[in-house]
């Protein structure tokens, strides 16, 4: 299976050294997709995007650029969708987060390509745009790629995403919002609403309400993020997706009160969790079923987002890839039930 990863390296000013470093590939295998000059401070840094032959290694291809002169090489896996040139890229990108400025987060992160950008103050590591921290580990950022970031978020104006309005499929208002601490009550209150039933479907276990002592960390997971619906005072659906031990993938978890069932509650629920996902860089979601329960599933496929399923450890493994969108069809909920 071939693999396709993109380079990025500083190469000496001579005639000649960056078509030495494509001869090297081609003769290790490997078929050069793209080329890209980034203007630096004093010079240039040279990034290319490779499909790699079957067997050959990240450290196979970084030894090649080195043997070659190449200095500060840094690897990272390419997408081929993302193959188009840097303009055009941009502008897809500022289409995507003026449409719809939940996305602005995912777009930031397509400009810079960027391992993650998530709201909140920037860490060791991360550099600071505004509301938003971006991480880069393969190669750090240039000042262009930061500039042409800002120019987008100049473009756009958009306010850090903390509240994004919604409807019911039957016309009812709600507000998708993080949760704080100040939401306990409410949402102990969504708990004793919800049936034996749904309570089992979420918890696999038979508890009738939610420990008190369960509530900071249903609203504070460690390693993640909680987002809840909201109807009038009431909350009444519950999301979460909280960061496993591998870096592409993320478990995504939802409860929603029985009355808001069947009513596109959590199809919107679980659309934001997978922006919010793609924009911190997963390309993979996870939730576990009980065998018997498909929906999640078809909440899935009405959110437009590819599934499959299979049986692990006595429970139903849900795989959502947030970036795939499906179709919002019947009929694609029927091929995702199929898919079990």
């Amino acid at each position: 299976m071939t693999t396709t990863w993109r380079l990025r390296f500083e190469l000496s000013d001579s005639p000649g050294a960056l078509a030495r470093v494509t001869v090297r590939l081609a003769s290790a295998d490997c078929n050069v997709l793209a080329l890209h000059v980034i203007p630096v401070p004093g010079g240039v840094l040279d990034e290319i995007v490779v499909r790699a032959a079957p067997g050959v290694l990240p450290a196979d291809l970084v030894e090649a650029v080195r043997s070659e002169g190449g200095k500060r090489v840094g690897i990272t896996r390419a997408d081929l969708r993302d193959l188009v040139d840097q303009p055009t890229a941009v502008l897809r990108a500022a289409r995507m987060a003026l449409t719809d400025p939940e996305q602005t987060a995912d777009a930031l992160r397509q400009v810079l390509a960027a391992d993650s950008v998530t709201v909140g103050e920037a860490a060791d590591g991360q550099v600071q745009l505004g509301e938003w921290a971006a991480r880069r580990g393969w190669a750090p950022f240039t000042q262009v790629e930061l500039t042409r970031a800002q120019a987008l978020l100049d473009l756009v104006d958009a306010p850090r995403p903390s509240m994004r309005a919604v409807l019911s499929d039957d016309g009812a208002a709600l507000v998708l919002r993080p949760g704080s601490d100040e939401d306990e009550d409410a949402v102990a209150a969504l708990h004793s609403r919800c049936s034996m039933r749904t309570m089992f479907n979420r918890y696999h276990s038979g508890m009738r309400t939610v420990p008190r002592r369960w509530l900071h960390r249903l609203l504070n997971p460690p390693r993640g993020t909680t987002v809840l619906g909201q109807c009038g005072d009431q909350v009444v659906a519950l999301g979460q997706l909280i960061h496993t031990g591998t870096p592409d993938c993320a478990e995504v978890s939802l409860l929603v009160e029985d009355a808001w069932q069947r009513r596109g509650v959590g199809s919107a629920l679980l659309g934001a969790l997978a922006s919010g996902a793609r924009a911190a860089g997963f390309t993979e979601l996870v939730a576990w079923c009980l065998p018997s329960e498909t929906a999640l599933v078809r909440t899935a496929a009405r959110a437009g987002l590819a599934t499959t399923t299979r049986r692990e450890d006595g429970l139903l493994r849900v795989s959502i890839t947030p970036r795939v969108r499906a179709l919002k069809t019947p009929e694609a909920v029927e091929v995702a039930e199929k898919t079990r």
